[in-house]
């Protein structure tokens, strides 16, 4: 995985890659969908590889690769925690993470884990999306950054202040670098498992990066996603697997982006407000760069979505190698 550039070279994709579950406004989406929630969803293979194939069906040809329909949400459900999917809000935790004296968080560190059974729906359908792709694009897999998880499991969904993830980490700072340790290594399996199964490329989502400062960054999640890019190559190898590409976004923290492009990623994905021009030359040819126009152009006609790309072309070298066309961050409603 040395030159990273490599595996991308000449990668100029003309058409923004949906991202992760951008199917969800399409209306034959509902259709799949049914009655069931969310979870339900994602738990059912054969559901989930279905609507991960939609964007790819609907515009055949126009779309380079299909992400796997699932939640970054399905570790903490697998350590044990109740996770629902609440219509107009989002995911929710009825008995968030309150302390280390909890309860709660001694059962969580305590448990040994089992992913490869906890989440084998999601191995399941990826390799039933494998077969029905029939090598079109290549499939991602992915999982949330330890980071972001914690950020979920203490403040019991989204927010706007994380207050309470926040008396975490600086409150109960070993407590919370033993909890986002235990999450890095579930992480690894995770992922290799999403390998094992057919997935050709995967993706580390730290949604929640733009709420640390760069200090914080470097001691609560860096080090984390490091722990993922490190230990990940070398369990595939043990289970006879080859290395695939990795990539990470870190929304938000473009502070960070020189760290991050040393962190053993071979991609780097950006949001939008980084420039490009600055990511390439704080780059300098080390990963591959993927991204990043502003979802809002979407709401835009064809001239202002030109405009946006032959932008972007321009500030990615030309985008003629080492760049991933793609909006960055997901498809609004």
């Amino acid at each position: 995985m040395g030159d990273a550039p490599r595996y991308f070279s000449h990668h100029f994709i003309a058409n923004l890659v949906d991202r992760v579950l951008a199917g969800r406004y399409l209306p034959e989406y509902h259709q799949a969908k049914g009655n069931n929630d969310f979870f339900a969803c994602c738990r059912s293979p054969e559901i989930a590889s279905t609507l991960t194939l939609q964007p790819i069906d609907r515009y055949e040809g126009l779309i380079d690769a299909a992400i796997i329909f699932s939640d970054i949400l399905v570790i903490p459900q697998a350590m044990g925690m109740t996770v629902e999917m609440l219509d107009k809000k989002g995911p929710h935790f009825p008995n968030p993470l309150q302390s280390p004296t909890d309860g709660q968080y001694e059962q969580l560190m305590d448990r040994k884990v089992d992913v490869a059974q906890e989440l084998d729906y999601v191995y399941q359908a990826i390799t039933m999306t494998r077969h029905k792709l029939k090598g079109r694009v290549p499939l991602y897999g992915f999982c949330g950054a330890p980071w972001t998880l914690l950020c979920y499991m203490v403040e019991g969904g989204g927010s706007k202040l994380f207050v309470q993830v926040k008396t975490w980490i600086y409150k109960y700072p070993s407590q919370s670098k033993k909890l986002l340790q235990k999450i890095a290594e579930l992480c690894v399996e995770y992922l290799a498992l999403q390998v094992k199964a057919g997935a050709q490329i995967v993706q580390v989502f730290d949604s929640w990066a733009a709420e640390l400062s760069p200090a914080s960054f470097k001691e609560f999640a860096l080090p984390y996603l490091r722990h993922i890019s490190e230990h990940l190559p070398p369990r595939l190898k043990e289970l006879r697997l080859e290395s695939v590409p990795m990539v990470v976004f870190a929304k938000g923290a473009w502070y960070a982006l020189d760290d991050l492009c040393g962190s053993g990623y071979q991609v780097v994905g950006l949001d939008w407000l980084q420039d490009p021009d600055e990511a390439v030359r704080i780059a300098n040819g080390r990963v591959v760069l993927q991204g990043n126009a502003d979802p809002g152009v979407l709401y835009g006609d064809k001239e202002a979505i030109t405009a946006v790309v032959q932008e972007l072309v321009r500030g990615f070298a030309g985008g003629k190698q080492g760049w991933i066309a793609n909006l960055g961050h997901g498809r609004l409603p």
